[in-house]
Formats: structure tokens, C-alpha cells, sequence
């Protein structure tokens, strides 16, 4: 998931309680698949990122549902989930945190064991939010 870091908590806990917000049913606006729903960084992103991984439903879906870097994506205002087939895990991790960095929008690797929360730094790189 990336997400626009001026939406988000700082904190680990408070992020992790606004993800769980957004990953419910009760949320107030549903993911769409418009990107002209997203803030301009994320559009950013998602424009760069669907380059390298097309989306599987949306204006810019391929319709080429065998390709595996086929990717569902979930667009909400200020996030944008990304569910990747396995084979494709270790080069989408690595597109994702790149692009997250280069357009300052904020990275958390839902799959990871440690649930990692990266925010943008003051120079550019992403920055690890630890745990309390």
C-alpha cells in the first residue's frame, strides 16, 4: 500500500489503527478504480507504476488477465492498494518502495511479518516508523 503521508498518522500504532479504518467496510468512500480519484502524488505514482504493472480492472485495464504482472489495485483519495501475483512479489516490493520514494508518498508493506511503515524523510528517502 502507498499513501499520501499528509493523510496519514506518524505514529506506528496510529497508522496502523487508520489503516485498519480503511481496509473495513465501514469506511465512508470505497476504493475505486479511477485514478483521477487520488491525490496528485499518488496519481503520480500510480501513473509510473502501471507502466510496470498493469492494472487488472479500471480505465487502464490491459483485458490481459494471463500477463502476472497484472495488478489489482484499490484506489481510495489518499492511498492506493496493490494486491500482486506471487511470482511478481520481490519486483513489485522494489518498484513500489522506488516509486514511493521518488513521488514522497508513504509505503507500508502490509505482507511483511513486521507490517514495516515507511514515511518520506526530509531528504527524499523513506524513513522507517518503529513500533512503540
Amino acid at each position: 500500500m502507498v499513501f499520501d503521508p499528509s493523510a496519514a498518522p506518524t505514529t506506528y500504532k496510529a497508522f496502523i489503527d487508520w489503516f485498519q479504518s480503511h481496509s473495513t467496510i465501514e469506511e465512508e468512500v470505497p476504493p475505486s478504480d479511477d485514478p483521477k480519484s487520488l491525490t496528485p502524488a499518488l496519481q503520480g505514482w500510480f501513473a509510473e507504476m502501471t507502466q510496470h504493472f498493469p492494472p487488472l480492472n479500471g480505465p487502464l485495464a490491459t483485458g490481459d488477465v494471463d500477463n502476472p504482472k497484472v495488478t489489482d489495485y484499490g484506489l481510495g483519495r489518499t492511498y492506493v492498494y496493490a494486491c500482486f501475483g506471487y511470482s511478481e512479489a520481490i519486483p513489485a516490493y522494489k518498484k513500489m518502495f522506488k516509486l514511493a520514494e521518488k513521488h514522497r508518498v508513504g509505503f507500508f508493506n502490509v505482507a511483511s511479518t513486521e507490517a514495516d511503515v515507511w514515511l518520506p524523510g526530509p531528504l527524499g528517502k523513506l524513513r522507517k516508523i518503529r513500533a512503540e
